[in-house]
């Protein structure tokens, strides 16, 4: 295309969505004018450098976000910046994450989550699932008036939809699914103690239609605490999650999710299974990830909890440590006017202090994902986020 080398101006445009593991290949020129030529995406120049090193002398890289430009090769590093400005730009943070991370495997970044991440649409009409409490079963059927609104109360941790979830940062995804008793057909839903009234295999698509529009995001869904599945719910909710809609946006096992790894591969999601089964026969899925959950009802105790953890050492991969409080029966009794809710937002200050003061990185006692309820709240998702400021200043 060029007979003489010259200098090479690649800018991003627009968004683009690749299909294919090269998305170079599919890159189109979309102006060419003097010593500047438009192209697909700026994280393509790693390959577009190797490939059109006879054709160009030097190639720049302008970054839309930062509004900077930079010098391919011999360029000079990035100014280091004290945080990550998210702006207005939530819903693509990691697009906008500096270059000096995206060799970092995910399990060392700060992943902001969302604990039971369905429950903002549970069904005020269902009953108590199957797996619940034997006596709220029996008192939700003879006393369902009473009871009914006090278990509803005390089972929504979110109040957001899971595309608003994503437009604010969320990128874990806690997700219980569950069978309804007696239902013949293969409908999977989300429960936490009452089912939800959307299926799994709408939210799902809702997912890939997001993902599509914001191709350089990843996601962590992690599927777990099966309710009333056979081993048919299984098989079916596999097929659909590897074949019918993620296909090859899924990241496999055998590979380490860096960013980098995965913009180059057109990866955009990795699901954990909690059916050891269904992983030894899927490369597409991951093991259960490790969640530490306190299972206390205030932050301080919960705080303690998790500092215990982070002395034991972190694990080797992907792992949560769970800000949700836990209210038990006897809590519940004492405050039966109270909520989920309510307990959350006094204590979030406090976690929320907690939070700011962790490290992510691969050292004992650094953390990962951190997952918590109401997570629009307290500048949660922007506190945890902005943890990965601080490998940038490492």
């Amino acid at each position: 295309m060029y007979t003489q080398k010259r200098k090479l101006y690649i800018a991003r445009k627009t968004p683009c969505v690749y299909s294919t593991s090269r998305p170079w290949e599919n890159s189109q020129v979309l102006k060419d004018f003097e010593n500047v030529i438009w192209m697909g995406d700026v994280r393509i120049l790693g390959e577009l450098n190797l490939h059109m090193q006879n054709r160009v002398k030097t190639i720049f890289l302008f970054r839309p976000f930062s509004r900077t430009l930079f010098k391919m090769g011999k360029r000079k590093k990035e100014p280091k910046r004290k945080s990550i400005n998210l702006g207005s730009e939530a819903d693509q943070w990691m697009s906008v994450l500096p270059e000096s991370l995206w060799a970092v495997p995910l399990s060392n970044l700060s992943l902001p989550g969302s604990h039971d991440a369905m429950t903002y649409c549970l069904d005020k009409k269902s009953e108590v699932s199957a797996n619940g409490s034997k006596l709220l079963q029996i008192l939700d059927k003879h006393m369902h008036c009473i009871v009914h609104p006090i278990i509803l109360r005390w089972s929504i941790t979110q109040d957001l939809t899971v595309l608003e979830q994503l437009d604010a940062g969320i990128r874990y995804f806690d997700f219980r699914i569950a069978h309804k008793p007696d239902d013949p057909s293969m409908k999977l839903y989300f429960v936490h103690m009452l089912y939800t009234t959307v299926e799994v295999e709408v939210v799902l698509w809702d997912i890939l239609r997001w993902l599509r529009n914001h191709p350089w995001e990843v996601v962590v869904l992690a599927f777990r605490n099966f309710d009333g599945l056979d081993e048919n719910h299984h098989n079916h909710l596999v097929s659909c999650i590897i074949n019918k809609i993620f296909s090859s946006r899924l990241c496999p096992r055998n590979v380490i999710p860096t960013l980098r790894n995965m913009w180059s591969n057109g990866y955009q999601v990795i699901v954990s299974y909690d059916e050891i089964i269904q992983v030894i026969h899927h490369s597409e899925l991951w093991p259960a990830i490790p969640y530490w959950w306190g299972n206390k009802d205030t932050a301080q105790k919960l705080i303690e909890v998790l500092e215990k953890r982070k002395q034991s050492g972190r694990p080797d991969g992907l792992f949560v440590a769970g800000i949700n409080l836990t209210a038990d029966l006897g809590y519940i009794l004492k405050n039966i006017n109270s909520s989920v809710k309510k307990m959350t937002l006094k204590a979030l200050p406090f976690l929320n202090l907690w939070v700011k003061k962790q490290h992510p990185g691969s050292k004992k006692d650094c953390i990962n994902i951190i997952a918590g309820d109401f997570i629009e709240k307290n500048n949660f998702v922007e506190n945890v986020i902005n943890l990965n400021s601080k490998l940038i200043l490492q």
